[in-house]
């Protein structure tokens, strides 16, 4: 073992496993390859943690299809129907409106009409 150049002077317990019996000093080894046996369980493991998530995923998508066929085999059955499958009495549907995020405003020719009816039932002063 060098320090700065310098070699030791003695050795000791620690020094002597070190340098082998011909003299030169051992290199320390910093990658050792892989066992074929470690590699094949390494493999093995992947296999089963995709296969779990597949079958996971399968379960969930499955889980999901059967609650949206209960659900609407219910809304069917107490007679009510999708949305979008009847017409709606107004011709503009606002979907804020309907969520009740936006105040509801009168739309088109009946907002001229709302305006001047509750206008001319008032007397003038």
């Amino acid at each position: 073992m060098e320090f700065f150049g310098r070699k030791p002077d003695r050795t000791f317990a620690g020094n002597a496993a070190a340098m082998p019996a011909d003299g030169l000093p051992l290199v320390p080894v910093h990658h050792m390859p892989t066992p074929a046996r470690d590699l094949r369980a390494q493999a093995v493991h992947r296999l089963q943690v995709g296969l779990f998530g597949l079958a996971g995923m399968l379960l969930l998508v499955s889980l999901a299809n059967v609650i949206m066929d209960r659900a609407q085999l219910g809304d069917a059955s107490a007679g009510i129907s999708a949305p979008g499958a009847s017409a709606s009495a107004s011709a503009a549907n606002d979907p804020l409106v309907d969520m009740g995020v936006a105040p509801e405003l009168p739309v088109g020719g009946d907002s001229v009409a709302a305006k001047k009816s509750p206008a001319a039932a008032e007397p003038a002063n």
